[in-house]
């Protein structure tokens, strides 16, 4: 008996994490389970071909562009966990805090490899809980917002799922980031994530690139603001 609570406990575990996920991605728990993720989209033809060259920058002029800044929004995603890169994000965001500098946490509903990760990982560094907000409770705000600063994210921040109907990913909720002043995408490398589709943001106009490990360009950042506000 204890065998079979302990089971169906597991099983519905399961089957409630599922739910949570396909509604995040818009999909349908049989589209993605017989389909794949895309197939509850309304796919016509072949998705777009998004052309162009990706702007790179260092940490000197990301440094100056969050110091002239008013209000920054990060958005973190499984890229900072691997990396374990939390700590110096908080000090970051102290920092920028200190400098008269307001910075939020915007969290997609999958980010991470489950719901919620990134928010104890957040809490785990101690950002304050007021300072972290979800998609929907921040989405508008990208467009009021001089930097978005994204950390290891990728297709929560895609926006081919707006702008390509026949996109794999069309109709999922993502974070707009696009629609902010600038956008810093730190990332190892210009690769696909997880669903395996090119991400239109790294080649637009507002868009530069911060490519390496999060952590340790999480530290340089954090060794140049102490610098600049010291």
């Amino acid at each position: 008996p204890l065998l079979t609570v302990v089971g169906a406990l597991i099983g519905s575990s399961g089957a409630i994490l599922t739910h949570i996920m396909c509604v995040a991605m818009n999909r349908s728990i049989v589209s993605v389970v017989l389909g794949g993720l895309g197939t509850s989209s309304k796919r016509t033809g072949k998705a777009m071909e998004f052309k162009g060259e990706a702007k790179v920058t260092d940490v000197e002029s990301t440094v100056s562009l969050l110091a002239s800044s008013k209000d920054v929004i990060v958005v973190p995603g499984y890229g900072l966990a691997v990396a374990n890169g939390q700590y110096a994000l908080a000090e970051v965001r102290n920092l920028c805090e200190q400098a008269g500098v307001r910075v939020r946490f915007a969290i997609h509903p999958v980010a991470g490899r489950m719901p919620g990760q990134l928010n104890v990982l957040l809490a785990e560094a101690g950002i304050p809980y007021d300072a972290v907000e979800e998609m929907e409770d921040i989405n508008d705000d990208f467009a009021k917002t001089d930097v978005a600063l994204v950390i290891g994210a990728n297709d929560t921040v895609n926006s081919a799922a707006e702008e390509d109907p026949n996109s794999p990913i069309a109709g999922m909720p993502v974070l707009k980031v696009w629609n902010a002043k600038q956008v810093i995408v730190m990332k190892r490398s210009m690769g696909a994530g997880y669903a395996g589709v090119d991400n239109p943001v790294f080649i637009k106009e507002n868009t530069s690139m911060l490519l390496g490990d999060a952590k340790k360009t999480l530290e340089e950042l954090k060794a140049k603001v102490t610098e600049l506000t010291s």
